[in-house]
């Protein structure tokens, strides 16, 4: 939709359905470099955070703070700043005084790279290697492909394992 609709503005949710807004913020500002993504969301942990501005979002406002700072993200994200709710400040203020950045699988080179990171979404969400192909344009065999290396990669040896993974991950809410 951002490529057909070319927005100032896109405001995601970490928690949607079929491509979470991490990787659609990604794919979004790959697509779409001029468009601006703020997050709009309940998630404030520190990981996420930090996943979100690698991403490259430019903004980060909480549900709970909606009423009060919304207007005033979306403006501050159209003139180019960046935006964040007063709880996501103090989560990024802690993690400044510790001098110690969170460790991800990033730091481990075992991250799973954007379209794994879709089809461990779609996976976890229940769908068969069939569904994941078709949802992504892909041939059942590249999905077979994908999901065994996925496993390797992350030390899974089952679906339930790749489901907590997505879970604790964020990936996909329980």
């Amino acid at each position: 939709m951002a490529e057909e609709l070319s927005p100032d503005v896109a405001i995601l949710d970490i928690s949607m359905p079929e491509l979470n807004g991490i990787e659609a913020a990604r794919q979004i500002l790959k697509r779409c470099p001029h468009t601006k993504v703020l997050i709009f969301t309940v998630h404030d942990a520190e990981r996420l955070v930090y996943e979100v501005f690698n991403a490259g979002a430019h903004g980060y406002i909480l549900k709970s703070d909606a009423g009060r700072h919304l207007l005033t993200a979306i403006e501050s994200v159209l003139a180019g700043k960046h935006y964040f709710s007063t709880q996501v400040s103090e989560v990024l203020f802690e993690s400044f005084q510790k001098k110690d950045m969170p460790h991800t699988p990033e730091d481990e080179g075992s991250k799973p790279s954007t379209r794994e990171r879709e089809i461990i979404q779609l996976l976890a969400e229940g769908k068969s290697n069939k569904e994941v192909a078709s949802d992504l344009g892909i041939s059942v065999k590249t999905a077979e492909t994908h999901r065994a290396a996925i496993m390797r990669k992350l030390g899974l040896h089952s679906i339930g394992e790749l489901v907590r993974y997505a879970i604790r991950n964020q990936i996909i809410q329980a």
